[in-house]
């Protein structure tokens, strides 16, 4: 199976220009025989906390939100599964949540980020529950994080406990720490843990950071599998999983 992290700068608030870019990807790594495709930490909205929690529900949105259809619809077509990172809408506030669309284009499952910062909630995100973030694709079971869940070990042990054999974080890490976070956190969640973990994060500017790339996926050892540097890419690797 192949998998792919897909890198790149999103636009602030722009739902309409980040969905259609998000839908490109998609079909791209169709095209380059990719299963699945993850994005970024709020990649439809980029990482802009305080508009979008003024917004209210302007920039919040539900799995079957219109405003994806051109995502729900490129998965159809090119037959990929998609993790899409959104600002999420629930009674408690808005949250930062991945929605999973299988390669019909329906959702499969849906995650709200359990272990927000202290930044997200300040600025008015209420943190999920824990529950969810486990779906199964062509046999397989994966995970689901979302930036500094990563960071809370015990996620993945219970992923891990749960059978799954990959774990997918969208994530925001910029240029100085965080890119020392990415050269230690994930091989060794997916050495300490014996599974595969992808990272797909921000390049360019996001918010209050400048988002350094380096999406990756790690194998089981904790060597990388594939990586990217900065800029715009589209990182595929293959999994063995037999």
């Amino acid at each position: 199976m192949i998998i792919a992290a897909a890198q790149f700068s999103a636009r602030p608030c722009d739902i309409g220009a980040n969905a259609a870019r998000t839908a490109a990807l998609v079909t791209e790594a169709g095209a380059r025989g990719a299963s699945l495709v993850v994005f970024a930490e709020l990649a439809v909205t980029g990482y802009e906390l305080d508009a979008i929690v003024a917004g209210q529900d302007r920039l919040t949105m539900e799995p079957d939100d219109l405003r994806l259809a051109p995502v729900r619809e490129a998965c159809r077509a090119a037959g990929v599964a998609a993790v899409v990172n959104c600002a999420g809408r629930t009674a408690a506030g808005p949250t930062i949540s991945s929605f999973v669309y299988g390669p019909d284009g329906a959702p499969l499952t849906r995650y709200d980020k359990t272990c927000v910062t202290d930044r997200e909630r300040a600025a008015g995100f209420v943190p999920g529950s824990g529950d969810g973030g486990r779906f199964t694709l062509g046999g397989v079971a994966f995970g689901l994080l979302v930036c500094f869940d990563a960071h809370f070990p015990e996620l993945t042990a219970r992923a891990v406990a749960d059978g799954c054999r990959v774990q997918l974080a969208s994530s925001l890490y910029g240029r100085g720490n965080g890119e020392e976070e990415v050269r230690t956190v994930f091989p060794a969640l997916a050495r300490d843990h014996g599974l595969y973990v992808l990272l797909a994060n921000h390049t360019g500017p996001a918010g209050p950071y400048d988002g350094c790339g380096r999406s990756g996926v790690w194998g089981p050892d904790g060597l990388a599998v594939a990586s990217a540097r900065e800029g715009e890419e589209l990182v595929l690797a293959e999994l063995a999983l037999d």
